[in-house]
């Protein structure tokens, strides 16, 4: 009987850690950001002149690296197969998303038009609603939400449990676990999570990006409107389009 207790005592202690050892709550994700940047451009004249010059898709690879509940989500590289103007690819460069999910702040750096704005503020709240629709992403198993972003801008995302903060790719957050693998069909852009390491991970990186001045997300998408107004013709719906689709890029 003594044997038998100790055999089940061993396997219910082989079971519990072998439940437990996915469960995250520190690593370094990469991600594979593409977009078709073709549809992004819309079909005004000046885009068709441009079309020739760019590739299809942008692909770059970013990395969300956590700890502590804190997060920090950064461009790390471009594909190098695909070959685009230095002036298309390096306000995403010097884009920085930072989370603090304990105190419910974020920071963020976006660079639009060439000039960095640093935001300040609570995290945004989405609405979700899950599905019963599953998948496997880089080794996690993955549930599917559908959500809204700013008003009108539909979000997929695929998230797990197995990884215990509440984020995602750029401003993606709220849902019970992290998000491996985002559509936004609106911004022709997906996000699939291709790389987990967590070992060697930098807690040192996930920190603020420090500025002299601020801006909420009110005021940054005041700013935007305000600037944007004179921007393309109100009468085209195609460069309507356009207009929305950057707006909605710079808040994202």
């Amino acid at each position: 009987m003594k044997t038998i207790f100790l055999l089940l005592s061993l396997s219910f202690t082989i079971a519990f850690s072998s439940n437990g050892q996915n469960f995250l709550d520190k690593a370094e994700i990469e991600f594979e950001v593409k977009t078709n940047i073709k549809k992004t451009m819309g079909n005004s004249t000046w885009a068709e002149m441009l079309k020739d010059q760019m590739p299809t898709f942008r692909t770059g690879y970013y990395r969300f690296t956590f700890a502590d509940n804190k997060s920090i989500y950064k461009w790390h590289h471009w594909d190098e197969k695909e070959k685009m103007p230095e002036w298309f690819r390096k306000s995403e460069e010097e884009n920085v998303w930072y989370f603090d999910h304990n105190t419910g702040k974020y920071n963020m750096q976006k660079n639009v038009v060439g000039s960095n704005f640093n935001i300040e503020d609570s995290i945004k709240n989405i609405k979700w609603k899950l599905s019963n629709e599953s998948r496997v992403i880089a080794g996690f198993n993955c549930r599917k939400a559908t959500g809204v972003i700013m008003d009108s801008v539909y979000v997929f995302a695929f998230f797990t449990e197995e990884i215990m903060i509440p984020g995602g790719p750029c401003a993606i957050s709220g849902l019970p676990g992290m998000v491996l693998g985002l559509t936004i069909p609106r911004l022709y852009t997906s996000f699939i999570a291709t790389k987990i390491n967590v070992t060697g991970v930098n807690e040192s990186i996930i920190k603020p990006v420090t500025s002299k001045k601020y801006y909420t997300y009110h005021t940054l998408k005041t700013t935007l409107l305000e600037r944007s107004k004179e921007w393309g013709d109100s009468d085209d719906p195609d460069s309507q389009q356009w207009k929305n689709q950057f707006i909605w890029g710079a808040l994202l």
